[in-house]
């Protein structure tokens, strides 16, 4: 069995630097298009020359034939000024801003303590079309980790779509039924990216019987009636949501410790894995709109003009792969995956 369809994107994704990213570019390049590239490196990406200079290094460890277009976009900081806001949409390379709470997730210490002192820079962005991306969780030490989302929500996502009616938004990574329905009843200048380890599991596989720590991600898996009503959405045909793997890699030793890092790597798998919640659900029809066409339509980008194939044959993921002088623990490693890419067409023209 195969199945072939627009070549996806990849909306949210984190590709470290230098050997690391060399490391694990190409997995993202053999299967998507495009991808959006997030900017929480040490230190991060605050500039729009920052963002051209990081953006090269990408296509510098690419191989020659690659079609892989990277997308970028600027950290978010209390610093962050009107200029650098026209000077990034005139580049043509920056597609948005990501707004990280300050201590929300790894390497979001530069991020943003008040949301409200940012307004004057969220009314550039209106004016210039440029979108916010957002990690929509409270760093609050007394909100309750599972509850972080929802109180976000609450907290800060209602008042922005109130006050800021134009400026497009697209909420990160979402793990909870509230997440959903806030994302559903808004209008079309709202998307909302969801991951492939929300869609196929829930906390359960974090702790249950013990700590997981390839498991750990932020946001953090929650009940499994989340993870229903993240499936129902992703396998809806809904437009407002889109593919988002925020596969994350780390050096295996940094997370199996004391003290272990967010993050889960599924670049090496992620379409297949995709293709494999979209089958148990009954909607492989439906996962070309999530993964090909709406991310696209949102960032008001072309659809791609390449196609990709998977076929069904099962294969076992590896243990670990290089991670620049490391090793990273895959998504399911030592697993058995029901998908696997079979061919990609490149007819896509990168983007300059």
């Amino acid at each position: 069995m195969q199945i072939t369809f627009t070549r996806p994107d990849d909306w949210h994704l984190h590709l470290r630097d230098d050997e690391a990213m060399a490391s694990v570019v190409t997995a993202t390049a053999e299967r998507f298009a495009r991808a959006i590239v997030m900017p929480n490196l040490s230190p991060p990406v605050t500039t729009t020359e920052m963002a051209m200079a990081y953006r090269q290094r990408i296509l510098n460890a690419l191989p020659a034939d690659s079609a892989f277009t990277p997308l970028m976009t600027l950290y978010m900081t209390d610093l962050l000024g009107h200029e650098e806001i026209v000077r990034a949409r005139q580049s043509g390379i920056v597609q948005g801003i990501k707004l990280y709470p300050a201590g929300a997730t790894t390497h979001s210490d530069a991020g943003v303590t008040d949301i409200r002192k940012r307004y004057p820079v969220l009314e550039t962005m209106q004016k210039e079309g440029l979108p916010l991306l957002i990690h929509a969780e409270v760093a609050d030490p007394e909100v309750d980790i599972f509850d972080r989302e929802q109180v976000f929500i609450e907290r800060h996502l209602i008042p922005l779509k109130r006050d800021f009616p134009a400026l497009p938004m697209v909420f990160e990574h979402i793990t909870t039924k509230d997440a959903v329905e806030f994302v559903s009843d808004c209008d079309g200048r709202m998307g909302a990216t969801i991951t492939v380890q929300h869609l196929m599991h829930n906390r359960n596989t974090l702790l249950a019987g013990g700590v997981r720590p390839h498991y750990y991600c932020l946001p953090i898996l929650k009940r499994g009636t989340h993870q229903a009503a993240l499936i129902e959405a992703a396998t809806s045909g809904d437009p407002h949501f889109f593919l988002g793997t925020d596969s994350a890699p780390h050096p295996q030793h940094a997370k199996e410790a004391a003290c272990g890092c967010a993050g889960c790597y599924t670049a090496h798998a992620a379409i297949e894995l995709y293709a494999e919640v979209f089958e148990q659900a009954g909607a492989l029809d439906r996962l070309e709109g999530f993964a090909s066409l709406y991310g696209a339509d949102f960032y008001g980008l072309q659809r791609n003009r390449g196609t990709i194939t998977l076929e069904k044959h099962s294969w076992v993921a590896p243990e670990s792969y290089q991670f620049g002088q490391d090793r990273v623990v895959p998504f399911g490693a030592g697993k058995t995956i029901d998908w696997r890419l079979a061919g990609i067409s490149r007819q896509a023209d990168r983007i300059s």
